[in-house]
Protein backbone atom coordinates (compact mmCIF):
# COMPACT_ATOMS: atom_id res chain seq x y z
CA UNK A 1 0.00 0.00 0.00
CA UNK A 2 1.23 3.79 -0.95
CA UNK A 3 2.78 5.87 1.87
CA UNK A 4 0.18 8.76 1.80
CA UNK A 5 1.73 12.03 2.49
CA UNK A 6 -0.30 14.17 4.99
CA UNK A 7 -0.76 17.92 5.35
CA UNK A 8 2.27 18.12 7.46
CA UNK A 9 -0.13 20.61 10.14
CA UNK A 10 -3.13 18.25 9.70
CA UNK A 11 -2.52 16.54 12.98
CA UNK A 12 -0.70 19.06 15.07
CA UNK A 13 -0.90 19.38 18.65
CA UNK A 14 -1.56 15.82 19.57
CA UNK A 15 -4.74 16.24 17.71
CA UNK A 16 -5.99 12.67 16.70
CA UNK A 17 -9.14 12.46 14.58
CA UNK A 18 -9.54 8.87 14.92
CA UNK A 19 -10.71 9.87 18.51
CA UNK A 20 -13.37 11.42 17.33
CA UNK A 21 -16.71 9.65 17.30
CA UNK A 22 -18.57 12.76 14.37
CA UNK A 23 -15.72 13.42 11.78
CA UNK A 24 -18.56 15.95 10.75
CA UNK A 25 -21.60 18.06 13.41
CA UNK A 26 -22.71 21.10 11.88
CA UNK A 27 -25.87 22.57 13.36
CA UNK A 28 -28.52 25.07 11.88
CA UNK A 29 -26.54 25.81 8.60
CA UNK A 30 -27.98 28.36 6.58
CA UNK A 31 -26.55 29.21 2.87
CA UNK A 32 -28.05 32.29 0.56
CA UNK A 33 -27.26 33.52 -2.65
CA UNK A 34 -28.70 36.87 -2.58
CA UNK A 35 -32.61 36.59 -2.23
CA UNK A 36 -31.45 32.83 -3.23
CA UNK A 37 -31.83 30.54 -0.26
CA UNK A 38 -29.66 27.68 -0.96
CA UNK A 39 -29.63 25.77 2.81
CA UNK A 40 -32.68 26.21 5.16
CA UNK A 41 -31.18 25.00 8.55
CA UNK A 42 -28.92 21.92 7.90
CA UNK A 43 -28.26 19.70 10.93
CA UNK A 44 -26.19 16.83 9.82
CA UNK A 45 -23.60 14.43 11.31
CA UNK A 46 -21.00 11.89 9.86
CA UNK A 47 -19.46 9.30 11.69
CA UNK A 48 -15.76 8.40 11.29
CA UNK A 49 -14.54 5.83 9.23
CA UNK A 50 -17.90 5.57 7.21
CA UNK A 51 -19.10 6.17 3.55
CA UNK A 52 -21.63 9.15 3.37
CA UNK A 53 -24.16 9.48 0.88
CA UNK A 54 -25.71 12.66 0.29
CA UNK A 55 -28.45 12.37 -2.87
CA UNK A 56 -31.51 14.96 -3.78
CA UNK A 57 -32.90 16.48 -6.78
CA UNK A 58 -30.77 18.98 -8.34
CA UNK A 59 -30.85 22.61 -6.45
CA UNK A 60 -31.52 20.68 -3.23
CA UNK A 61 -28.77 22.04 -1.27
CA UNK A 62 -26.20 19.05 -1.37
CA UNK A 63 -23.19 20.44 -3.00
CA UNK A 64 -23.84 23.53 -1.78
CA UNK A 65 -23.41 21.83 1.60
CA UNK A 66 -20.39 19.59 0.13
CA UNK A 67 -18.64 23.23 -0.31
CA UNK A 68 -18.97 24.37 2.88
CA UNK A 69 -17.22 21.64 4.17
CA UNK A 70 -14.35 21.84 1.50
CA UNK A 71 -13.86 25.31 2.68
CA UNK A 72 -14.89 26.72 -0.74
CA UNK A 73 -17.88 28.40 0.82
CA UNK A 74 -18.87 30.56 3.97
CA UNK A 75 -22.07 29.93 5.22
CA UNK A 76 -24.78 32.79 6.08
CA UNK A 77 -25.01 31.56 9.56
CA UNK A 78 -24.66 28.42 11.65
CA UNK A 79 -21.95 26.19 12.95
CA UNK A 80 -19.91 23.22 12.04
CA UNK A 81 -16.73 21.12 13.77
CA UNK A 82 -14.60 18.96 11.88
CA UNK A 83 -13.28 15.84 14.03
CA UNK A 84 -14.30 17.88 17.20
CA UNK A 85 -12.88 21.17 15.99
CA UNK A 86 -15.09 24.49 15.27
CA UNK A 87 -14.35 25.29 11.58
CA UNK A 88 -12.95 28.22 9.86
CA UNK A 89 -15.32 28.16 7.26
CA UNK A 90 -14.54 29.85 3.54
CA UNK A 91 -10.53 28.41 4.15
CA UNK A 92 -9.61 25.66 1.76
CA UNK A 93 -6.41 25.83 3.68
CA UNK A 94 -7.84 25.63 7.09
CA UNK A 95 -10.07 22.45 5.80
CA UNK A 96 -6.56 20.75 4.45
CA UNK A 97 -5.03 21.31 8.24
CA UNK A 98 -7.91 19.47 9.43
CA UNK A 99 -7.49 16.86 6.84
CA UNK A 100 -10.11 17.12 4.22
CA UNK A 101 -9.34 16.84 0.69
CA UNK A 102 -12.31 17.58 -2.25
CA UNK A 103 -12.73 15.79 -5.32
CA UNK A 104 -14.77 18.28 -7.46
CA UNK A 105 -17.44 17.69 -10.45
CA UNK A 106 -15.97 20.59 -11.88
CA UNK A 107 -12.35 19.77 -12.39
CA UNK A 108 -9.89 21.78 -11.10
CA UNK A 109 -7.19 20.18 -12.72
CA UNK A 110 -3.91 22.67 -14.57
CA UNK A 111 -4.62 21.78 -18.39
CA UNK A 112 -0.73 22.67 -19.34
CA UNK A 113 0.76 21.35 -16.43
CA UNK A 114 2.18 17.26 -16.84
CA UNK A 115 -0.68 14.61 -15.42
CA UNK A 116 1.81 13.99 -12.55
CA UNK A 117 2.66 17.68 -11.91
CA UNK A 118 -1.29 17.75 -11.28
CA UNK A 119 -1.97 14.29 -9.36
CA UNK A 120 1.19 16.05 -6.77
CA UNK A 121 -0.37 19.88 -6.95
CA UNK A 122 0.31 21.35 -3.35
CA UNK A 123 1.99 17.69 -1.98
CA UNK A 124 4.88 17.44 -3.99
CA UNK A 125 7.61 15.49 -2.15
CA UNK A 126 11.11 17.17 -1.98
CA UNK A 127 14.30 16.37 -0.39
CA UNK A 128 17.52 19.39 0.35
CA UNK A 129 15.33 21.77 -1.85
CA UNK A 130 14.85 19.36 -5.06
CA UNK A 131 11.95 17.37 -6.10
CA UNK A 132 11.98 13.78 -5.55
CA UNK A 133 11.20 13.33 -9.10
CA UNK A 134 11.82 9.31 -9.22
CA UNK A 135 9.74 9.10 -6.10
CA UNK A 136 6.90 10.94 -7.24
CA UNK A 137 6.80 9.08 -10.51
CA UNK A 138 6.23 5.66 -9.08
CA UNK A 139 4.09 6.43 -6.60
CA UNK A 140 1.86 8.59 -9.46
CA UNK A 141 2.25 5.11 -11.25
CA UNK A 142 1.22 3.03 -8.73
CA UNK A 143 -2.11 4.89 -8.31
CA UNK A 144 -2.62 4.60 -12.00
CA UNK A 145 -2.48 0.76 -11.30
CA UNK A 146 -4.62 1.02 -8.32
CA UNK A 147 -7.54 3.01 -10.41
CA UNK A 148 -6.67 0.35 -13.57
CA UNK A 149 -6.14 3.17 -15.47
CA UNK A 150 -3.26 3.72 -17.82
CA UNK A 151 -1.87 7.64 -18.00
CA UNK A 152 1.71 8.74 -19.23
CA UNK A 153 3.27 10.69 -16.35
CA UNK A 154 4.64 13.35 -18.60
CA UNK A 155 2.06 14.90 -20.91
CA UNK A 156 -0.27 18.15 -20.47
CA UNK A 157 -2.99 17.03 -18.81
CA UNK A 158 -5.75 19.16 -20.90
CA UNK A 159 -4.70 16.49 -23.22
CA UNK A 160 -6.25 14.02 -21.74
CA UNK A 161 -10.29 12.76 -21.69
CA UNK A 162 -12.92 14.51 -19.03
CA UNK A 163 -13.05 10.45 -17.52
CA UNK A 164 -8.82 10.53 -17.62
CA UNK A 165 -8.91 13.95 -15.99
CA UNK A 166 -11.24 13.28 -13.63
CA UNK A 167 -8.96 9.95 -12.28
CA UNK A 168 -6.03 12.84 -11.57
CA UNK A 169 -8.92 14.13 -8.90
CA UNK A 170 -9.33 11.26 -7.90
CA UNK A 171 -5.48 10.50 -7.44
CA UNK A 172 -4.77 13.62 -5.96
CA UNK A 173 -7.44 13.38 -3.31
CA UNK A 174 -6.64 10.26 -2.41
CA UNK A 175 -2.59 11.01 -2.53
CA UNK A 176 -3.28 13.42 0.43
CA UNK A 177 -3.71 11.56 2.84
CA UNK A 178 -6.64 13.25 4.37
CA UNK A 179 -8.50 11.59 6.87
CA UNK A 180 -12.09 13.34 5.32
CA UNK A 181 -12.54 12.93 1.35
CA UNK A 182 -15.34 14.88 -0.17
CA UNK A 183 -16.30 13.41 -3.41
CA UNK A 184 -19.08 15.51 -5.73
CA UNK A 185 -20.30 13.36 -8.42
CA UNK A 186 -16.74 11.29 -8.63
CA UNK A 187 -18.46 8.63 -11.36
CA UNK A 188 -19.85 10.85 -13.46
CA UNK A 189 -17.25 10.97 -16.58
CA UNK A 190 -16.08 7.18 -15.58
CA UNK A 191 -16.54 3.63 -17.29
CA UNK A 192 -17.70 0.26 -15.26
CA UNK A 193 -13.68 -0.77 -14.49
CA UNK A 194 -12.37 2.62 -13.13
CA UNK A 195 -15.83 3.05 -11.00
CA UNK A 196 -15.15 -0.47 -9.82
CA UNK A 197 -11.40 0.47 -9.01
CA UNK A 198 -12.82 3.98 -7.20
CA UNK A 199 -15.26 1.42 -4.88
CA UNK A 200 -12.37 -0.38 -4.29
CA UNK A 201 -9.91 2.02 -3.13
CA UNK A 202 -13.43 4.01 -0.96
CA UNK A 203 -13.77 0.52 0.73
CA UNK A 204 -9.84 -0.02 1.63
CA UNK A 205 -9.62 3.76 3.01
CA UNK A 206 -12.92 3.15 5.09
CA UNK A 207 -11.19 -0.07 6.45
CA UNK A 208 -8.01 2.49 7.68
CA UNK A 209 -10.43 4.83 9.19
CA UNK A 210 -10.81 7.44 6.74
CA UNK A 211 -14.37 9.10 6.36
CA UNK A 212 -15.81 9.85 3.08
CA UNK A 213 -18.57 11.94 2.05
CA UNK A 214 -19.93 11.78 -1.49
CA UNK A 215 -22.88 13.53 -3.49
CA UNK A 216 -24.07 11.31 -6.65
CA UNK A 217 -27.10 10.86 -8.75
CA UNK A 218 -26.24 7.02 -9.37
CA UNK A 219 -28.28 5.81 -7.33
CA UNK A 220 -27.71 2.46 -8.18
CA UNK A 221 -24.15 3.16 -6.87
CA UNK A 222 -25.39 5.01 -3.49
CA UNK A 223 -26.62 1.60 -2.58
CA UNK A 224 -23.52 -0.46 -3.49
CA UNK A 225 -21.04 1.84 -1.63
CA UNK A 226 -22.59 4.15 1.13
CA UNK A 227 -22.90 3.04 4.86
CA UNK A 228 -25.30 5.83 5.34
CA UNK A 229 -27.69 7.99 3.38
CA UNK A 230 -28.80 11.81 3.79
CA UNK A 231 -31.62 13.12 1.59
CA UNK A 232 -31.75 16.65 0.77
CA UNK A 233 -34.64 18.70 -0.40
CA UNK A 234 -35.94 22.10 -0.84
CA UNK A 235 -32.37 23.12 0.67
CA UNK A 236 -33.43 20.80 3.82
CA UNK A 237 -32.23 17.38 4.99
CA UNK A 238 -35.34 15.39 4.16
CA UNK A 239 -34.28 12.39 6.24
CA UNK A 240 -31.13 9.97 6.90
CA UNK A 241 -31.05 6.16 7.92
CA UNK A 242 -28.66 3.49 7.33
CA UNK A 243 -28.18 1.93 4.10
CA UNK A 244 -29.71 -1.08 4.73
CA UNK A 245 -32.82 0.71 5.33
CA UNK A 246 -33.11 1.79 1.78
CA UNK A 247 -34.23 0.82 -1.87
CA UNK A 248 -34.04 2.96 -5.33
CA UNK A 249 -38.05 3.25 -5.30
CA UNK A 250 -37.26 4.71 -1.46
CA UNK A 251 -34.73 7.04 -2.60
CA UNK A 252 -36.48 8.60 -5.40
CA UNK A 253 -39.75 9.49 -3.21
CA UNK A 254 -37.56 10.81 -0.51
CA UNK A 255 -35.87 12.94 -3.04
CA UNK A 256 -38.33 14.27 -4.92
CA UNK A 257 -41.62 13.56 -2.81
CA UNK A 258 -43.45 11.32 -4.75
CA UNK A 259 -43.07 8.20 -7.10
CA UNK A 260 -41.05 9.05 -10.72
CA UNK A 261 -42.85 8.15 -13.74
CA UNK A 262 -40.80 5.56 -15.66
CA UNK A 263 -42.10 5.80 -19.23
CA UNK A 264 -39.21 6.88 -21.83
CA UNK A 265 -39.54 9.23 -24.12
CA UNK A 266 -38.13 7.51 -27.10
CA UNK A 267 -40.85 8.23 -30.08
CA UNK A 268 -42.66 5.39 -31.42
CA UNK A 269 -41.21 4.10 -34.82
CA UNK A 270 -44.62 5.47 -36.61
CA UNK A 271 -44.50 9.02 -35.45
CA UNK A 272 -44.41 11.24 -38.67
CA UNK A 273 -42.04 13.58 -37.46
CA UNK A 274 -38.71 11.50 -39.09
CA UNK A 275 -38.27 11.66 -42.80
CA UNK A 276 -36.37 9.12 -45.03
CA UNK A 277 -34.43 11.86 -46.27
CA UNK A 278 -31.04 12.06 -44.04
CA UNK A 279 -30.63 15.48 -42.79
CA UNK A 280 -26.80 14.65 -42.55
CA UNK A 281 -25.07 12.34 -43.54
CA UNK A 282 -21.17 11.38 -43.13
CA UNK A 283 -19.20 9.56 -45.00
CA UNK A 284 -15.41 7.49 -43.85
CA UNK A 285 -14.86 10.14 -41.26
CA UNK A 286 -11.19 9.81 -40.10
CA UNK A 287 -9.17 10.85 -37.51
CA UNK A 288 -5.36 9.30 -37.40
CA UNK A 289 -5.57 6.96 -34.38
CA UNK A 290 -8.72 8.16 -33.66
CA UNK A 291 -11.90 7.45 -35.93
CA UNK A 292 -11.53 4.91 -38.69
CA UNK A 293 -14.22 5.65 -41.72
CA UNK A 294 -17.03 6.36 -39.98
CA UNK A 295 -20.62 6.37 -41.81
CA UNK A 296 -23.77 7.32 -40.55
CA UNK A 297 -27.07 9.58 -41.42
CA UNK A 298 -29.41 11.12 -38.98
CA UNK A 299 -32.77 12.25 -39.98
CA UNK A 300 -34.93 14.83 -39.39
CA UNK A 301 -36.90 14.08 -35.93
CA UNK A 302 -34.78 11.18 -35.22
CA UNK A 303 -32.54 10.78 -32.18
CA UNK A 304 -29.44 8.61 -32.33
CA UNK A 305 -27.46 7.52 -29.71
CA UNK A 306 -23.46 6.52 -30.00
CA UNK A 307 -23.11 3.31 -27.60
CA UNK A 308 -19.62 2.30 -26.57
CA UNK A 309 -17.44 2.81 -23.97
CA UNK A 310 -15.07 5.76 -22.45
CA UNK A 311 -12.51 5.84 -25.21
CA UNK A 312 -13.88 4.13 -28.39
CA UNK A 313 -14.10 7.91 -29.96
CA UNK A 314 -17.74 9.21 -29.18
CA UNK A 315 -16.79 12.50 -28.09
CA UNK A 316 -14.31 12.65 -30.73
CA UNK A 317 -16.95 12.00 -33.37
CA UNK A 318 -19.17 14.54 -32.02
CA UNK A 319 -16.13 17.03 -32.08
CA UNK A 320 -15.29 16.52 -35.17
CA UNK A 321 -18.85 17.19 -36.72
CA UNK A 322 -19.00 20.44 -34.49
CA UNK A 323 -15.28 21.89 -36.40
CA UNK A 324 -13.43 21.22 -33.12
CA UNK A 325 -11.11 18.40 -34.09
CA UNK A 326 -8.66 20.05 -37.40
CA UNK A 327 -7.64 16.79 -38.03
CA UNK A 328 -10.25 14.54 -38.95
CA UNK A 329 -11.70 14.37 -42.71
CA UNK A 330 -14.80 13.13 -44.58
CA UNK A 331 -17.43 13.64 -46.52
CA UNK A 332 -20.37 15.86 -45.31
CA UNK A 333 -23.83 16.27 -46.55
CA UNK A 334 -26.46 18.27 -45.30
CA UNK A 335 -30.35 17.31 -46.26
CA UNK A 336 -28.99 15.73 -49.26
CA UNK A 337 -26.36 18.89 -50.42
CA UNK A 338 -22.42 18.54 -50.08
CA UNK A 339 -20.89 20.55 -47.81
CA UNK A 340 -16.97 21.09 -46.64
CA UNK A 341 -16.18 19.60 -43.57
CA UNK A 342 -16.12 21.91 -40.62
CA UNK A 343 -12.79 23.12 -39.43
CA UNK A 344 -13.78 25.55 -36.58
CA UNK A 345 -17.25 25.53 -34.50
CA UNK A 346 -18.72 28.76 -36.58
CA UNK A 347 -18.46 26.58 -39.78
CA UNK A 348 -20.03 24.12 -38.02
CA UNK A 349 -23.00 26.71 -36.71
CA UNK A 350 -22.99 27.86 -40.15
CA UNK A 351 -23.75 24.58 -41.56
CA UNK A 352 -26.49 24.13 -39.19
CA UNK A 353 -24.62 22.11 -36.76
CA UNK A 354 -24.58 22.79 -32.53
CA UNK A 355 -23.15 21.01 -29.74
CA UNK A 356 -24.30 20.65 -26.28
CA UNK A 357 -20.78 19.66 -24.76
CA UNK A 358 -20.11 17.63 -21.83
CA UNK A 359 -18.19 20.37 -19.65
CA UNK A 360 -20.95 22.48 -19.56
CA UNK A 361 -19.71 24.63 -17.51
CA UNK A 362 -16.32 25.64 -19.09
CA UNK A 363 -17.70 24.64 -22.68
CA UNK A 364 -20.85 25.91 -22.96
CA UNK A 365 -22.04 28.48 -20.84
CA UNK A 366 -20.19 31.95 -19.37
CA UNK A 367 -21.16 31.37 -15.51
CA UNK A 368 -20.87 35.42 -15.15
CA UNK A 369 -23.86 36.11 -17.29
CA UNK A 370 -27.52 35.41 -16.45
CA UNK A 371 -29.92 32.47 -17.86
CA UNK A 372 -30.94 35.34 -20.22
CA UNK A 373 -27.60 36.35 -21.59
CA UNK A 374 -26.51 32.64 -21.95
CA UNK A 375 -30.05 31.74 -23.99
CA UNK A 376 -29.96 34.64 -26.25
CA UNK A 377 -25.50 35.21 -27.20
CA UNK A 378 -26.01 32.16 -29.83
CA UNK A 379 -27.88 34.71 -32.14
CA UNK A 380 -28.11 38.79 -31.00
CA UNK A 381 -29.87 39.37 -34.20
CA UNK A 382 -33.01 38.52 -33.42
CA UNK A 383 -32.76 40.47 -30.33
CA UNK A 384 -31.12 44.12 -31.68
CA UNK A 385 -31.82 46.97 -34.19
CA UNK A 386 -28.83 48.95 -35.93
CA UNK A 387 -26.28 47.02 -33.69
CA UNK A 388 -27.57 48.11 -30.64
CA UNK A 389 -29.28 45.28 -27.98
CA UNK A 390 -33.08 46.01 -26.80
CA UNK A 391 -34.22 44.90 -23.24
CA UNK A 392 -37.66 44.40 -23.92
CA UNK A 393 -36.47 42.09 -27.17
CA UNK A 394 -34.16 40.07 -24.72
CA UNK A 395 -36.24 39.53 -22.31
CA UNK A 396 -39.71 38.42 -24.75
CA UNK A 397 -37.43 35.94 -26.10
CA UNK A 398 -35.63 34.41 -23.48
CA UNK A 399 -38.80 34.06 -21.84
CA UNK A 400 -40.55 32.06 -24.65
CA UNK A 401 -37.71 29.75 -24.62
CA UNK A 402 -36.97 29.52 -21.31
CA UNK A 403 -40.84 28.15 -20.91
CA UNK A 404 -40.15 25.69 -23.89
CA UNK A 405 -37.68 24.03 -21.87
CA UNK A 406 -39.14 23.99 -18.16
CA UNK A 407 -36.69 26.37 -17.44
CA UNK A 408 -38.13 28.68 -14.58
CA UNK A 409 -38.64 32.29 -16.24
CA UNK A 410 -38.15 33.77 -12.75
CA UNK A 411 -34.78 32.51 -12.79
CA UNK A 412 -33.81 34.12 -16.08
CA UNK A 413 -31.79 37.26 -14.11
CA UNK A 414 -29.67 34.68 -11.94
CA UNK A 415 -26.11 34.21 -12.82
CA UNK A 416 -25.76 30.76 -14.17
CA UNK A 417 -22.92 29.97 -11.61
CA UNK A 418 -25.41 30.42 -9.07
CA UNK A 419 -28.23 27.75 -10.74
CA UNK A 420 -28.24 24.05 -10.34
CA UNK A 421 -26.58 21.37 -13.04
CA UNK A 422 -30.52 20.50 -13.93
CA UNK A 423 -31.12 24.12 -14.38
CA UNK A 424 -27.86 24.68 -16.29
CA UNK A 425 -28.39 22.09 -18.62
CA UNK A 426 -31.94 23.50 -19.36
CA UNK A 427 -30.16 26.74 -20.71
CA UNK A 428 -27.43 25.35 -22.74
CA UNK A 429 -30.51 23.26 -24.44
CA UNK A 430 -32.51 26.73 -24.74
CA UNK A 431 -29.36 28.75 -26.07
CA UNK A 432 -29.78 26.52 -29.09
CA UNK A 433 -33.31 25.83 -29.22
CA UNK A 434 -33.16 29.57 -29.76
CA UNK A 435 -30.61 29.52 -32.32
CA UNK A 436 -32.91 26.57 -34.29
CA UNK A 437 -29.98 24.59 -36.01
CA UNK A 438 -31.06 21.71 -37.55
CA UNK A 439 -28.94 18.97 -36.41
CA UNK A 440 -27.67 19.13 -32.55
CA UNK A 441 -24.48 16.89 -30.95
CA UNK A 442 -25.33 15.90 -26.89
CA UNK A 443 -22.81 14.71 -25.61
CA UNK A 444 -23.61 13.50 -21.83
CA UNK A 445 -26.43 15.20 -21.80
CA UNK A 446 -27.26 14.46 -18.25
CA UNK A 447 -23.87 14.39 -17.23
CA UNK A 448 -24.34 15.40 -12.82
CA UNK A 449 -27.98 16.15 -12.76
CA UNK A 450 -30.37 14.45 -10.61
CA UNK A 451 -32.94 11.38 -11.67
CA UNK A 452 -36.28 13.33 -11.90
CA UNK A 453 -34.06 16.69 -13.67
CA UNK A 454 -32.68 13.44 -16.58
CA UNK A 455 -36.23 12.61 -17.26
CA UNK A 456 -36.97 16.29 -17.96
CA UNK A 457 -33.96 16.87 -20.04
CA UNK A 458 -34.93 13.40 -22.07
CA UNK A 459 -38.36 14.54 -22.87
CA UNK A 460 -36.62 18.10 -24.01
CA UNK A 461 -34.84 16.60 -26.38
CA UNK A 462 -37.37 14.18 -27.73
CA UNK A 463 -40.02 17.37 -27.86
CA UNK A 464 -37.16 18.67 -30.04
CA UNK A 465 -36.86 16.11 -32.36
CA UNK A 466 -40.50 15.94 -32.51
CA UNK A 467 -39.85 19.90 -33.69
CA UNK A 468 -37.94 18.59 -36.64
CA UNK A 469 -34.24 18.67 -35.31
CA UNK A 470 -31.86 15.63 -36.04
CA UNK A 471 -29.96 14.50 -32.60
CA UNK A 472 -27.05 12.79 -32.04
CA UNK A 473 -26.29 11.54 -28.53
CA UNK A 474 -23.47 10.45 -26.93
CA UNK A 475 -24.12 9.28 -23.13
CA UNK A 476 -22.04 7.10 -20.34
CA UNK A 477 -25.55 5.47 -18.71
CA UNK A 478 -25.93 2.98 -21.79
CA UNK A 479 -29.44 2.32 -20.43
CA UNK A 480 -30.58 5.87 -21.10
CA UNK A 481 -28.91 5.92 -24.59
CA UNK A 482 -31.57 3.00 -25.17
CA UNK A 483 -34.44 4.54 -23.88
CA UNK A 484 -33.88 8.01 -25.38
CA UNK A 485 -32.80 6.65 -28.80
CA UNK A 486 -34.49 5.60 -31.76
CA UNK A 487 -31.32 3.47 -32.84
CA UNK A 488 -27.74 3.33 -31.80
CA UNK A 489 -24.46 3.03 -33.47
CA UNK A 490 -22.39 1.08 -31.18
CA UNK A 491 -18.42 2.34 -31.37
CA UNK A 492 -15.29 0.26 -30.49
CA UNK A 493 -11.72 1.32 -31.11
CA UNK A 494 -12.64 4.27 -33.61
CA UNK A 495 -15.07 1.93 -35.48
CA UNK A 496 -18.96 1.41 -36.07
CA UNK A 497 -19.13 -1.85 -35.22
CA UNK A 498 -22.97 -1.98 -34.94
CA UNK A 499 -26.15 -0.47 -36.06
CA UNK A 500 -29.24 -1.23 -33.52
CA UNK A 501 -32.48 0.03 -34.18
CA UNK A 502 -35.60 0.03 -32.00
CA UNK A 503 -38.08 -0.10 -35.30
CA UNK A 504 -36.76 -3.66 -35.99
CA UNK A 505 -36.68 -5.11 -32.23
CA UNK A 506 -36.15 -3.66 -28.67
CA UNK A 507 -32.83 -2.36 -28.02
CA UNK A 508 -31.17 -3.64 -24.57
CA UNK A 509 -28.03 -2.43 -23.09
CA UNK A 510 -26.42 -6.30 -23.10
CA UNK A 511 -27.04 -6.22 -27.07
CA UNK A 512 -24.46 -3.03 -26.76
CA UNK A 513 -22.16 -4.52 -24.75
CA UNK A 514 -22.25 -7.62 -26.79
CA UNK A 515 -21.27 -5.61 -29.88
CA UNK A 516 -18.48 -3.95 -27.89
CA UNK A 517 -16.62 -7.01 -27.03
CA UNK A 518 -17.51 -8.96 -29.71
CA UNK A 519 -19.65 -11.18 -27.95
CA UNK A 520 -22.31 -13.59 -29.47
CA UNK A 521 -25.64 -14.35 -27.46
CA UNK A 522 -26.31 -17.12 -25.38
Amino acid sequence: MIEKARPTNALSGGYDPGSQTLAVDSKNVVMRFGASVALRGIDFQSETGKIHALIGANGAGKSTFLGIIAGRLRPTSGDVAIFGRPYDFGSPRHARQLGIAAIYQELTIVPAMSTQANVFLGQSIARAGLLAQRQMRDEFLFLCKRFGVSIPPDIAAGRLAIADQQMLEIMRGVRSGARLLLFDEPTASLAPPECEALFRTMRELRGEGVTMMFVSHKLEEVLEIADVVTVFRDGRVAVHGPRPQWNKNELVRAMIGRDLRTEAPRRKATSSAATDQPILSVRSLSIPGVLHEIHLDIRRGEIVGLGGLVGSGRTSLLRSLAGLEPHSRGELLIEGKKVSWPQTPAHALAAGISLVPEDRKTQGLVLSMTAASNIIMTDFSLVSKLGVLSAKAVARRAREVARRFGFDETRLSSLVRNLSGGNQQKVLLSKWGYRQPKVLLVDEPTRGIDIGAKQEILSTLRQMADGGLGILIVSSELEEVVTACDRVLVLAEGRIVAGLDHSISQVRVEDILRAVFNVAPQ
